[in-house]
């Protein structure tokens, strides 16, 4: 496979840690030009991936005036994907976008129509397809190794600290700015659920809300941010606690320099120091779904952020046999022979179980033979899904009421 080039829209996290195949993989992968609004962030990148200073820009709209490369990895805020995608796929790029796709259900569907329209591979970041686990379960459900599924619970533990970091204090905790809970963190989840089934969901019902990071649940004493609180100390969100100590990796959202005094000083400056209980979030902390798929299989997905640790844990049930997933095992359970099963997935190098890496090594092989056809999370699969969030989330604030998928589809792509 020869090297192909890409440009990065979005040096953040994410942005950062798909680009770091091209330092793993240099001959498959260059990066030739960098967007960031972020200058400690554009230099770092630039830096780490040997970027001239011509080819450096501080907005999507610069780096897009003129094709630059045979990709584009976009890995912007949720509200900012929609834009830069439709502009690099019309400049011709194939482009790795990050998920969710939008917040806005036509703007996806809008997407999908371009990448089609343009000729060009536009590939979600369901990273979880990529993964030994996730791909184990599926290659189990392909042998029939369980029979006919009949149906599956999957539990998405955010962590309690996950939970404090990105959807209270974080980018993601505000639906007005970025996305609804169900979007901007289990979209991988009805990606996968709908993967895994591999059949077309008809309806969705959803219960959920903000329980317990709102003003009602402050302690008494408690201030509006942790350094300072005379209340710090007992509370289980301490900023100060996470990031100086377990967390500390995380302090790079706020601070590129990981000296106790520059975390401190970000802790005193930035959303990150803020009290859980005095922020602007307004996205749920904890969600349930309930899904029905075409050939009468259901699933149940529970989200939920007052966990200790986090993880995903899976139970398939089948005419034949069980499955179930934790981090790092497989359990199969044969109704026949009683006989378990059990396969151990090593621990992966690279970020979401290997997901990171995986996404970009298929993108780049797709991108390198690509004849038209679609890619494993294809603007084309990651709809559907995306549908199936949207039409939870419109359910959850509905009572719980049941969205059928075809109807909520029709009603969308009449606006288009």
């Amino acid at each position: 496979m020869k090297q192909l080039t890409a440009i990065m829209i979005g040096a953040g996290a994410r942005g950062a840690a798909y680009a770091n195949y091209a330092l793993d993989y240099p001959h498959e992968l260059k990066f030739v030009s960098v967007a960031e609004s972020n200058p400690e962030r554009l230099a770092k990148f630039a830096e780490k991936h040997g970027i001239p200073a011509e080819r450096q820009y501080a907005s999507w709209e610069q780096i897009l005036e003129e094709p630059l490369a045979d990709i584009a990895i976009i890995s912007t805020q949720d509200r900012m994907h929609y834009q830069p995608t439709l502009k690099a796929l019309k400049n011709k790029y194939h482009v790795l976008l990050e998920k969710p796709m939008s917040p806005d259900p036509e703007e996806c569907i809008e997407m999908e129509l371009a990448a089609k329209e343009n000729g060009r591979l536009l590939t979600i970041c369901h990273v979880l397809r990529y993964t030994p686990f996730w791909s184990a379960i599926k290659r189990l459900l392909t042998e029939g190794r369980i029979g006919e599924v009949v149906s599956i619970q999957l539990n998405e533990n955010v962590g309690y600290w996950h939970m404090a970091h990105s959807f209270v204090r974080g980018n993601w905790n505000n639906s007005d700015k970025s996305s609804p809970m169900i979007l901007a963190k289990s979209c991988h989840d009805m990606d996968v659920l709908s993967w895994l089934m591999d059949q077309a969901c008809l309806r969705v019902s959803s219960y959920g809300s903000l329980k317990h990071f709102h003003s009602g649940n402050a302690p008494v004493g408690s201030s509006d941010t942790c350094i300072g609180c005379a209340v710090e100390a007992r509370c289980p969100y301490s900023a100060p606690r996470f990031y100086l100590g377990e967390g500390k990796s995380w302090a790079r959202h706020f601070t590129e320099d990981l000296t106790r005094e520059n975390i401190v000083k970000g802790l005193k400056e930035t959303n990150y120091g803020r009290c859980v209980y005095k922020s602007d979030n307004n996205v749920v902390d904890h969600q349930v779904v309930n899904m029905e798929f075409t050939g009468g299989a259901t699933a149940t997905f529970s989200m939920c952020g007052f966990t200790r640790h986090q993880e995903r844990r899976i139970q398939i049930m089948g005419t034949k046999g069980e499955i179930r997933g934790e981090e790092g095992k497989i359990t199969v359970m044969d109704f026949v022979t009683h006989e378990n099963t059990e396969i151990q997935i090593p621990e992966q190098t690279s970020g979401h179980g290997g997901g990171d890496s995986g996404i970009v090594r298929s993108f780049l092989k797709e991108v390198s033979g690509y004849n038209g056809s679609e890619s494993l999370t294809s603007a084309s699969a990651s709809v559907r899904s995306h549908l199936m969030a949207f039409a939870a989330e419109q359910s959850r604030l509905n009572n719980g009421q049941s969205i059928k998928l075809d109807d909520f589809y029709k009603k969308l792509i009449v606006q288009v």
